[in-house]
């Protein structure tokens, strides 16, 4: 049963990612995870079910992800609120990048009353809740997680209309100016790919 609903997430996360939300079907999913329409909708109650499904695992990937790059590359906690945005840079260099599922869903699912609409925005407010942590362990202020999440976000854009990895070090280069504190280097470190 588990390994059924999980090979029906991973061909839907495939999916999703490669082709959006709303332009996937459920009979696509079907036919690409090989089960049956039955099974599928034993393991989801609807299409709608199974994005929730695709948000909630994606949240908690990215955000183990980012937590185990950005504690990687930045030994010393009052680097990491800065070091975000080098790994960010490292997170835009993987292979298939197509920028942030959670800001695309979204946007596809306008309607902020629906079960995806909210899964994506809990993913952004854990994130950010993580951001203030981080602020908070390098001893600064923890007003800004907001406005260091903005910059997130906007370097995150860029960068898909860019297709480089140059916005999050731009992106870092204000939050330091933003954090009165002086930027650490640009650090190159190999990445290891977040999972879907």
């Amino acid at each position: 049963m588990g390994q059924v609903r999980e090979r029906i997430l991973d061909v839907a996360s495939d999916l999703f990612c490669r082709h959006g939300i709303k332009a996937v079907g459920v009979d696509a999913i079907i036919s690409q995870a090989d089960v049956a329409r039955m099974s599928f909708y034993r393991h989801f109650r609807s299409k709608d079910g199974l994005v929730v499904a695709y948000l909630e695992r994606r949240d908690e990937a990215i955000r183990v992800w980012f937590e185990k790059q950005v504690r990687w590359l930045a030994p010393n906690p009052r680097d990491r609120p800065l070091v975000v945005f080098d790994a960010l840079a490292l997170h835009f260099r993987s292979k298939g990048y197509r920028g942030c599922g959670f800001i695309n869903a979204i946007a596809e699912v306008a309607n902020p009353a629906s079960d995806a609409h909210g899964a994506a925005a809990a993913h952004k407010r854990r994130f950010q809740s993580w951001l203030a942590k981080l602020l908070r362990e390098a001893g600064l202020d923890e007003i800004w997680p907001a406005d260091l999440l903005l910059l997130f976000e906007g370097a995150t854009a860029a960068a898909v209309r860019q297709g480089t990895a140059e916005p999050a070090h731009r992106a870092k280069r204000i939050a330091a100016l933003l954090l009165g504190t002086l930027e650490p280097r640009r650090i190159q470190k190999r990445p290891s790919t977040p999972r879907r």
